[in-house]
């Protein structure tokens, strides 16, 4: 299987609770069926990688916010 880029990496800051932020980097790919977006700090570390369910190819916009909601719950865990 070969992995198929959707969105290449994105550079975003991410408003997390109280005023602070998170710059970070993301992806989405497609790896054989299924569809994955990788999150990474800024010096490249892995944050998470998400699974996104089948069918689940969106604009950028829906990206990033996904990463926010994704962020501020691993973040705040």
């Amino acid at each position: 299987m070969s992995m198929h880029v959707i969105q290449d990496w994105t550079e975003s800051q991410v408003p997390l609770k109280f005023g602070n932020t998170r710059d970070v980097r993301y992806t989405v790919h497609k790896d054989g069926t299924k569809l994955f977006q990788e999150i990474r700090d800024g010096d490249d570390n892995p944050i998470h990688t998400l699974e996104l369910p089948r069918g689940m190819a969106m604009e950028k916009r829906s990206y990033e916010v996904l990463l926010r909601y994704v962020l501020v719950d691993i973040v705040n865990s």
